[in-house]
Parts: structure tokens; C-alpha cells; sequence
């Protein structure tokens, strides 16, 4: 029952506001309900077990062997906790609607249930349809509440989106068609029971492989898929850039964990090599657009997309210390982009701008704004002590011990040494916007600029404080993640 409530609670809320509940209030009450619930779910779980916790099943069809079923393990559980935290700060940073105030509360509560119940889904066929619900707010929370060309950018991010999903779709058919037909079934474990039987045929694997990737590569903004997201970020709200880019984004490299590499194995190792060099375009070629922008905005949109290079590594390396690492920075990313972007959207409500040669100073103005700036930068370039640190620690092991499999040096290596590279792009990116932004120089104009209000400290610490305690204790997540992954690497060595 604690899952039900943990997906439907957001959902609820929406419609309830849709139908005349103060906004505000409800979307904040539902938000921390969930974040409770979430929080009882993660102590209740049982680190040692296999298999899935709570679970929770409705018969659909019988005749197409569908069921809607909920369940818990430790990767999904680590989702849940990150949508949980992150949909709460976004409620709460929040400001003023002036228009449509019920519908654009209403929209941040579907993406949070769309996300929910797209990690908490043990079947396929929800599994995609959660993931759709919470594409379609995102949509209108850029096209509606907007800045700048927010039209463009909305029209860019549906064909983008909407073509991932169409390839991710027939993907998905062919996966289930792949499995001999008393076997069939939308359920992930009896899916998982076939693959592991090696009921899915190999040249099978190679082809819905390569289609998982696409369609999840598209969601997840894979180079050289990936410009709809920074001219997303850049125009959505604050709040829809702190959910799409610290939450949804991540059911793609969920669905790789989940799906892709669990299930089709051989086409995973496979197309190894056409992952590597996609991630390498995510973290050097994407990374040094990112330092040529002159806007905070575009240059946190650039920053997200490189940083899933870092997790593609994680994922290309399909061991568990690599998978694991993968893991953790999913969560450690969605915490920190998320916070970036929610000061970012403070500056812009505070000055009108975030040209970043129209800013500078602002640090003496907005102490705590800065100061939780330069938290969130910090774990962003990997600092130690911060979350990122620890999970791309594991993921650079993990990639190079790929390699030493081998006899000589193995393009696993190669793509290790580079992406290294990508925290020194990434430190220069980051510190000279936060200079540009917070230190030096300030405008006269910008004396009056008052700085966050004492509500907003508390989301800031929630994130803050998660990031650093799973920097360092990883521990905590290594060990929910570790019965499951480590199931399925004694099993395809």
C-alpha cells in the first residue's frame, strides 16, 4: 500500500487541483506526503533480499497477459527518493504565478506521478505510459510559462521527445515479440526470467538493442541527439527545469539499467563501441560548448547533457562497480542540477537576466543564493565530499577495469583517460560562471537585489544535505543496489 500511495499521491493532488484546491498548499502537502512515504519505503527495505519489495498487482487483461504492478528495488527505490526530493524543492521554489496559477501547479504534480510510477512499474506496458503522462506537462509548462523563444523550444522538445519515444516503442514491441510465446509478458520479471534462460535469440539482441538506445539515447539527450535540451532548460520555468533535468531525464538510463543491459546482454556488448564513442561527444564535444556560453541558463542546459556522458561510461562498462557507480551519479546529478537551476531561476526572478556579462557581484547581495550556488557547482564538478565525487569515482574504475579484460590497451581505457578530461572542462565551466554571476564587480542596479528569503533555505538544505551524506557514506546506496546487480553479473560472467 505505501507504493500506491507514493505514485498516486502527486496524481490525486493534480486533479484535485484542477478542480478548485488551493494550489500551493495542496502541491506542497502532497509533495512532502510523498517524501515521507518515501523516506518509511527506504527504511523499511530490506538490503539483503533479491527481488522486489512492496509489491502490489491489479489484473488488466488476461488475454494480453497484462497487470498494472507496482515494486521496489534498490535502483528504483534510489529513483523514487530522487523524484521525491526533488519534486518537493521544485513546489517550493515556486514563486508567483500570475495566470493559469491551478494548471501549472497541476502540471509540476504529473510529471512527479508520471515519474514515480515509471520507476515504481514492474510492467512494461505502464512503464512507458507513466513516462508519456509526464512528457506531456513538460510540453506545456515551456510552451505556456515560458521565457524567451519558449514556443520554438517547446515544438523542439516534442519532435525530439516524441521521436524517442516512437523509436523507444518499437523497441519495447520487438522485445516482447523476441520471447517465445508461452514465455510472454509484459511483466519485467518473467521478461527477465526469459533473457536470462537465453530465450532471446542474439542477432534478436544486436537489433532491439540498437533501438533501446536510440529512443532511450534520445530522452537522455546522447550525443548527437542532444540540442533540444539545453533550449528546453534554458526557456522552461525553473521549477520544469529542476523536474525535467534532475528527474525525467533519467528514466532513459533507467530503462538501460532495467532493460537494455539486463535483458539483451549480447547486444549490449555488442554495440559497446558505438556507446563510447557517443558518450566521448557528450563529455569533450559538448563540454566545451558549454564553456562558449554566455548565458547561466545555457550553460547549465550544456552541463546536464555532458554529465550523462559520464553515466553512458557507467552503463558501456556493465560491471557492477561501473553499473553502481552509473547509479549513484543519476541520483548525486538529479540532486545538483537540480539545485543549480533552482538558484538560477532566483537570479532571473531577482535581475531579469542571466546574460552572464549583465551580472557580477551578486554575491554581496544574495550571500545564502550564492553560497548555495557554490554548493551545488561544487558537487557538480565532482569535489570530494559531495555525491558526484564518489559515484564518478566508481565510474572511471569501473570503465578501466573494463579494459584490463583485455591483452592490450582497450578503447575502455582510452574513453576513460579522455572523459577524465571532461572534470577539468567541467571545473572551468562551472567556476567562471560562478564568478561571472557572483563575484567581481556589480552593477549599481542590482544594490537593491534582495537575496533568498528564509523559506527557501530549507529545499536548498534537503538537497544539500543528501548530496553530502552520500558523499560520503555511497555506502548507503551501494549496498540496496548490490543484491540485484550483483544477481545479474554472477549470472552473465
Amino acid at each position: 500500500m505505501i507504493l500506491l500511495f507514493i505514485v498516486f499521491c502527486p496524481l490525486l493532488a493534480a486533479l484535485a487541483i484542477l478542480v478548485g484546491a488551493p494550489a500551493r498548499r495542496t502541491a506542497l502537502a502532497a509533495s512532502a506526503f510523498t517524501l515521507l512515504a518515501t523516506a518509511g519505503a527506504v527504511f523499511q527495505f530490506d538490503q539483503a533480499a533479491q527481488g522486489f519489495m512492496f509489491v502490489s498487482s491489479l489484473p488488466i487483461s488476461a488475454e494480453w497477459r497484462l497487470s498494472f504492478i507496482l515494486g521496489l528495488d534498490g535502483l528504483s527505490l534510489i529513483m523514487v527518493l530522487l523524484t521525491a526530493l526533488v519534486t518537493l524543492a521544485a513546489v517550493w521554489f515556486t514563486g508567483e504565478i500570475k495566470r493559469h496559477e491551478h494548471a501549472f501547479y497541476a502540471c509540476l504534480l504529473f510529471i512527479a506521478a508520471g515519474a514515480l510510477g515509471a520507476f515504481a512499474s514492474l510492467d512494461l506496458f505502464f512503464l512507458y505510459a507513466f513516462h508519456e503522462l509526464a512528457l506531456i506537462p513538460t510540453f506545456l509548462l515551456i510552451g505556456i510559462w515560458g521565457s524567451g523563444d519558449r514556443h520554438a523550444a517547446a515544438w523542439k522538445v516534442t519532435i525530439y521527445l516524441a521521436t524517442g519515444s516512437f523509436i523507444l516503442l518499437l523497441g519495447l514491441i520487438l522485445l516482447y515479440r523476441s520471447v517465445p510465446e508461452a514465455a510472454r509478458s509484459f511483466d519485467l520479471r518473467v521478461l527477465q526470467t526469459a533473457a536470462s534462460a537465453g530465450q532471446i535469440p542474439v542477432e534478436a539482441q544486436r537489433q532491439i538493442y540498437l533501438l533501446l538506445l536510440i529512443g532511450f539515447g534520445i530522452l537522455i539527450s546522447l550525443f548527437p541527439f542532444h540540442t533540444w535540451a539545453p533550449q528546453a532548460y534554458a526557456a522552461a520555468p525553473a521549477p520544469a527545469a529542476m523536474l525535467h533535468a534532475g528527474v525525467l531525464k533519467k528514466f532513459g538510463l533507467y530503462g538501460l539499467l532495467r532493460i537494455a543491459i539486463p535483458m539483451l546482454p549480447e547486444g549490449a556488448r555488442h554495440w559497446a563501441w558505438l556507446l563510447i564513442i557517443l558518450l566521448l561527444g557528450n563529455i569533450i564535444y559538448v563540454g566545451l560548448v558549454t564553456i562558449a556560453q554566455k548565458r547561466l541558463d545555457w550553460m547549465l542546459g550544456y552541463s546536464s547533457v555532458m554529465h550523462m556522458g559520464y553515466i553512458f561510461l557507467g552503463i558501456a562498462s556493465a560491471n557492477l562497480l561501473g553499473m553502481n557507480g552509473a547509479a549513484i551519479l543519476m541520483f548525486a546529478h538529479g540532486l545538483s542540477i537540480a539545485l543549480l537551476f533552482a538558484i538560477a531561476g532566483q537570479v532571473r526572478e531577482r535581475t531579469g537576466t542571466l546574460v552572464l556579462a549583465d551580472l557580477g557581484g551578486l554575491g554581496r547581495v544574495m550571500p545564502v543564493g550564492a553560497f548555495a550556488f557554490g554548493l551545488g557547482a561544487f558537487a557538480s564538478i565532482g569535489l570530494p565530499g559531495f555525491a558526484n565525487f564518489s559515484a564518478e569515482v566508481m565510474v572511471f574504475f569501473g570503465a578501466f577495469h573494463k579494459g584490463a579484460d583485455f591483452d592490450r590497451f582497450h578503447i575502455f581505457q582510452i574513453a576513460t583517460l579522455l572523459a577524465l578530461w571532461g572534470v577539468v572542462i567541467s571545473a572551468v565551466y562551472m567556476l567562471r560562471a560562478y564568478r561571472a554571476t557572483f563575484m567581481g564587480s556589480m552593477p549599481e542596479r542590482w544594490l537593491s537585489v534582495p537575496d533568498l528569503r528564509q523559506p527557501l533555505r530549507l529545499p536548498i538544505a534537503l538537497l544539500v544535505v543528501a548530496l553530502l551524506w552520500l558523499g560520503f557514506f555511497p555506502q548507503t546506496f551501494v549496498r540496496m543496489l548490490a543484491p540485484n546487480f550483483g544477481a545479474y553479473f554472477s549470472q552473465n560472467r
